[in-house]
């Protein structure tokens, strides 16, 4: 029985994350932490001061890029591994998980989908092909109104598995409103849409001449999300120190 503590557990992700482990006879959630109470059905802290290393063996974290300061300060002050699904990382955030890293096993995704994590090496391998055919290269992402970072992590993460397959001879592109020029070859644009309850829609657009490719993802629920983050959670508990992603998870799970 792998023993999580959830962060941000009265949240939306929070809630579903809750659920999924519930129906999952491998895992329990036995903590949670939220500044906000909420109902459940694990003991709630409001920070980690009561909480210690041997409070589970792996902490999940689906919170805001503001909280996640405080997650990193437990880890390393614990040692507990962390599923880090919050998204909107500063870059002294991200310095930060880096060094860590050397000291406390950290898994960190853009997004805990399977499918996503397709997407992203299907569109790197599209990109090797088309962009030295001359093929423009765009991504549209579409999530709720709440979501309050923008563009999403998973459509940088997205653009940024494209322009390491391309020798990073890509820039990009987010507002093209106070730019009066034609659009540059070696640019990828990303663009932000947000309303109603979108859970998450992503497109990589190759625009050719009298042509276009398009790959495409749908989350129909958070479920999905929910989902992996308990199997990163199972994947990381006991793992050595070091940077894990959703490959890891996936190259477990097909092996075992």
């Amino acid at each position: 029985m792998i023993r999580i503590l959830l962060h941000g557990c009265c949240g939306h992700m929070g809630r579903e994350v809750s659920a999924t482990a519930l129906a999952d006879a491998g895992t329990e959630i036995v903590a949670g932490v939220d500044r906000t109470a909420g109902p459940a059905d694990y003991p709630v802290y409001a920070d980690f001061s009561k909480l210690t290393k041997e409070s589970a063996d792996v902490l999940i974290d689906f919170s805001v890029a503001a909280a996640v300061d405080a997650v990193l300060d437990f880890a390393e002050r614990t040692g507990m591994p962390a599923v880090i699904c919050t998204t909107g990382l500063s870059e002294a955030q991200l310095t930060r998980i880096a060094a860590l890293q050397e000291k406390v096993a950290i898994l960190r995704s853009a997004n805990m989908s399977l499918g996503v994590n397709l997407l992203m090496k299907l569109a790197a391998e599209a990109a090797n092909v088309l962009a030295a055919k001359g093929f423009d290269i765009e991504i549209v992402e579409k999530h709720h109104r709440r979501k309050v970072d923008a563009p999403s992590g998973t459509a940088l993460a997205i653009a940024d598995e494209i322009n390491a397959a391309c020798e990073e001879r890509f820039h990009y592109v987010y507002d093209r409103e106070s730019r009066h020029t034609a659009r540059e070859q070696d640019e990828i644009g990303i663009s932000a849409v947000r309303g109603g309850t979108i859970p998450g829609d992503h497109d990589v657009i190759y625009a050719g001449d009298d042509e276009v490719l398009t790959l495409s993802h749908r989350a129909y629920s958070r479920r999905i999300f929910s989902q992996g983050a308990v199997e990163a959670a199972k994947f990381l508990a006991g793992q050595k120190p070091g940077r894990y992603t959703m490959a890891d998870v996936i190259a477990a799970s097909l092996q075992g």
